[in-house]
């Protein structure tokens, strides 16, 4: 997948009607431009993300994540449903005393499913390298196991530092950067040093239980341009 500064629209899957609000706002993320989404089972279920796939129908690139880390369900799903990457919360390193990626597992899938990207975060959010960790040594690893690299910062709608955004541009020189957390359209200068991003937060009026709200997108969008 090439990325030129291409934005991802969050879906959440929140509301009492999950699937019904996913399919507005990817509606909506279509009409503000964006070039792809990706469907989580952020609040919804793993039965929520497959409906949304089963009944969606956009031009943009659609990816899929599912928490925490399953890559397994996620390449299984966005074959069956032709989605074109997935997202994952880490693919290199080690956090806490013993979580980290099979590897060898992890590369099974991605070998039948070579058609489907990966978009793969190191040092992210919510997870915590292990003692003795070295980024540049994870970085390098995650080169050689996803399609993108994910920066974020300490978490969900909380704004990426630029010193992270920019230590990892210069470890991974020209491989495809994206920033996964805390853009929003007065931090938008924060694009210089990545190729993409993945938005959700800043496209809701105050939680990301929210309903995406048109204007934010179109704001965040001209703000881009």
């Amino acid at each position: 997948m090439k990325l030129y500064k291409s934005i991802f629209g969050m879906v959440h899957l929140c509301g009492v009607n999950p699937v019904e609000r996913a399919l507005e706002e990817i509606k909506i993320y279509e009409n503000e431009g964006l070039q792809g989404i990706i469907v989580e089972n952020y609040h919804g279920t793993i039965e929520d993300v497959i409906e949304v796939l089963q009944n969606v129908n956009t031009k943009l690139e659609i990816g899929v994540n599912i928490l925490p880390n399953e890559y397994s369900t996620a390449f299984t799903i966005s074959n069956l449903y032709n989605a074109k990457f997935i997202q994952l919360d880490y693919i290199s390193g080690k956090y806490g005393k013993n979580t980290t990626l099979d590897e060898a597992d992890y590369l099974s899938y991605r070998n039948r499913h070579s058609n489907i990207s990966v978009f793969g975060g190191v040092w992210p959010k919510y997870y915590v390298p292990a003692a003795g960790s070295n980024l540049e040594n994870d970085l390098k690893n995650a080169m050689t196991l996803c399609d993108a690299i994910v920066v974020t910062g300490a978490g969900t709608g909380k704004e990426t530092p630029i010193d992270k955004i920019k230590s990892f541009r210069n470890i991974i020189g020209d491989f495809p950067l994206i920033i996964g957390a805390g853009l929003n359209a007065e931090n938008i200068s924060q694009m210089e040093y990545a190729d993409g991003a993945i938005v959700g937060s800043c496209f809701k009026p105050n939680t990301t239980s929210d309903m995406v709200d048109a204007k934010l997108v179109s704001k965040f969008m001209k703000n881009l341009k």
